[in-house]
């Protein structure tokens, strides 16, 4: 079945089994590997993508529900001006240790900003806590999201 979408500001159309998450689509059939696997139940964040600006867990997504839709994946996110800022501000304080999660929550990070442009640490907290870090980086990441929406006002 044709699947016909934007991906990363490309149109896109795919003969693939619409119950195909999204995230195997991505790396299988397409060769985008930013977007990781990690619990494969939607519970991790790592496989975090924009889905028309919303963060979506792309490993319960199953690609025929994005006819028609915009998906960002980490590979574009810098194209987006907030995402920029995220991941300027990731690079700058050095946030990732093993860096596994770190597409998943520079993506999820990025959506929360354009929805609460100046955040608390607990508006922070609350937005990013169904995105793991077996690192525990999470302070590193506070800082790094507050960082960049402080970058983004002043731009």
């Amino acid at each position: 079945m044709a699947i016909r979408f934007t991906l990363n500001g490309d149109e896109t159309t795919l003969d693939v089994d619409p119950a195909k998450p999204l995230l195997w689509t991505l790396r299988e059939d397409i060769g985008l590997p930013g977007t990781k696997f990690g619990c494969g139940a939607g519970l991790c964040g790592a496989c975090t993508v924009h889905v028309d600006g919303v963060a979506t867990r792309s490993c319960i997504t199953p690609i025929g529900l994005i006819e028609g839709q915009s998906v960002t994946t980490i590979e574009a996110a810098g194209a987006d001006p907030v995402g920029r800022h995220v991941v300027a501000a990731w690079c700058a304080l050095d946030v990732p240790q093993c860096g596994y999660c770190q597409a998943g929550q520079i993506m999820n990070a990025t959506a929360f900003l354009h929805e609460v442009p100046e955040p608390t640490d607990a508006d922070i907290d609350a937005a990013m806590a169904g995105n793991l870090c077996r690192c525990a980086s999470y302070t590193r990441i506070r800082a790094a999201i507050k960082d960049a929406a402080h970058k983004a006002k002043e731009a």
